[in-house]
């Protein structure tokens, strides 16, 4: 699966990390919910790093249609939640 973390690049990663990284989804979810800024940045940073870490970063020139989209490490609460919407960052 290729994911896009917004102003950063792509990443190619084996579906095999799928659970993990739908964890951590389900996490950010539930902070989000209940309004936990502290738990939503910090669980937002493992997602990312987890896509970093699992991943193979694609070319700056590579454009590869990207089944995920995860916001950039900056990204404040509401402009993630817009993201969300109600079936998290990662369809499960």
């Amino acid at each position: 699966m290729i994911v896009r973390i917004m102003g950063e690049g792509q990443v190619k990663l084996d579906d095999s990390h799928f659970v993990e990284l739908n964890k951590l989804d389900d996490e950010l979810l539930a902070e989000m919910e209940s309004g936990d800024e502290a738990g939503f940045r910090r669980t937002l940073y493992a997602l990312l790093d987890a896509v970093r870490r699992l991943g193979t970063p694609l070319p700056d020139d590579a454009l590869e249609p990207s089944e995920l989209i995860l916001p950039a490490p900056d990204a404040g609460l509401d402009e993630v939640r817009q993201m969300l919407g109600d079936d998290g960052l990662i369809p499960g």
